[in-house]
């Protein structure tokens, strides 16, 4: 079976390619990186973004969205990957997707125009301090008898301090996991700064004490099937990510070293060098395909999907490490310097691959699917 991006998804693609390349360059990048004490979202970025119609991608048309599928939001995931954007684009489209799947009409009334337009960032709290990345146990945030106040920590979060709307997994009083809704400055919500080595990114621990909350409930899907729901499509988003920083480390490492002389020959064509840059070329390309099918698989509701998503982000998250590790490498000297962009693209591998599940977390899950 011949599997590919269509005509339309492929332009789409392009489009956002062009605009970030246009409008947000590595030497933007760079600005955001060595302002630590910034939020990290650039504006100029966003409304762009917004216009693309990236933020809208997966809203549906009858809330000023899209209404495409997974398999077009992670063209955008994959591209602002290979530009190692900042911003909090996947985050808020999640949010988006959590309303989508479990909010009822009012809630989606209420939240996905502004989700869609750029208006309001988003953000999700699905993993408690201590918690498993599918959200299955630990989660850290607790929900009162009366099911309307919300207590704990959820860790790490992305870009909280300048979400308007928090999606959050907790679990009732009778232990029934759900995705509640929070507001920007609803009582007892605070957020607790944690430096990362990634300034692409602004992480932080999200603190709630007998905080107002409100359950999603309505849609399609309710209690731990949304939370799993919305963590799977996580996964597929970040693994988007990963390959799209893989592809581009990867490019740059082999037209760097195409050019890049020792003893008078190019540096790759030295044997050692040009077998690993093929065997980076395998992994990066597979990890592509394995991410195109999870989001083909949860848009169709594939009885496999699960297994897909495992596949995916394990395979996304090995080739990204494999990856900007060898870009460093294959530099020589001028790659272990800060003047230099490899870091930007090695940090951001680094920190995201455990997101929604490592590859060794994934490889287990895949065993369990496969073999229990």
């Amino acid at each position: 079976m011949f599997f590919a991006l269509t005509e339309d998804q492929q332009a789409f693609a392009a489009t956002v390619r062009e605009f970030v390349a246009d409008r947000f360059d590595l030497d933007a990048v760079r600005a955001v990186v060595e302002d630590p004490d910034g939020d990290g979202h650039p504006m100029t970025l966003w409304k762009g973004l917004a216009d693309q119609g990236a933020l809208a991608v997966l809203v549906p048309e009858e809330h000023d969205g899209l209404g495409l599928g997974l398999l077009d939001a992670q063209v955008v995931a994959r591209e602002l990957g290979a530009a190692v954007a900042p911003g909090p684009w996947t985050t808020t489209v999640l949010a988006a997707e959590a309303l989508r799947l479990a909010g009822s009409p009012a809630q989606q009334a209420a939240w996905l125009p502004a989700l869609a337009a750029g208006e309001t960032v988003g953000t999700v709290a699905l993993r408690g301090e201590a918690g498993s990345w599918d959200g299955r146990s630990g989660r850290g945030i607790t929900v009162d008898a009366s099911g309307e106040r919300l207590s704990g920590t959820a860790s790490p979060v992305d870009y909280p301090a300048v979400a308007g709307l928090f999606v959050v997994a907790a679990t009732d009083a009778d232990g029934a996991p759900g995705l509640y809704l929070v507001e920007a400055g609803a009582e007892g919500l605070s957020v607790r700064d944690q430096r990362t080595y990634d300034g692409t990114a602004r992480v932080g621990a999200v603190e709630l004490a007998d905080t107002p909350g409100e359950l999603l409930t309505g849609g399609t899907l309710s209690g731990g099937e949304a939370v799993g729901a919305v963590t799977a499509r996580g996964a597929v988003l970040t693994a988007a990510d990963l390959v799209g920083v893989a592809r581009e480390a990867l490019t740059r490492t082999v037209d760097y070293d195409r050019d890049r002389k020792q003893f008078g020959a190019p540096v790759g064509s030295f044997q050692a060098i040009k077998h690993t840059m093929a065997d980076l070329h395998v992994g990066v390309t597979m990890a592509e395909h394995a991410v195109l099918f999870a989001a083909h698989a949860l848009d169709t509701d594939d009885p496999g999907a699960d297994i897909a998503v495992a596949v995916a982000k394990a395979k996304a998250s090995d080739a990204a490490w494999a990856a900007t590790g060898a870009m460093i490498q294959f530099f020589g000297g001028i790659g272990f310097t800060w003047e230099h962009e490899a870091h930007f693209f090695y940090k951001r591998a680094r920190r995201r691959a455990p997101l929604f599940g490592s590859a060794d977390e994934h490889r287990e899950r895949l065993a369990a699917l496969t073999i229990d």
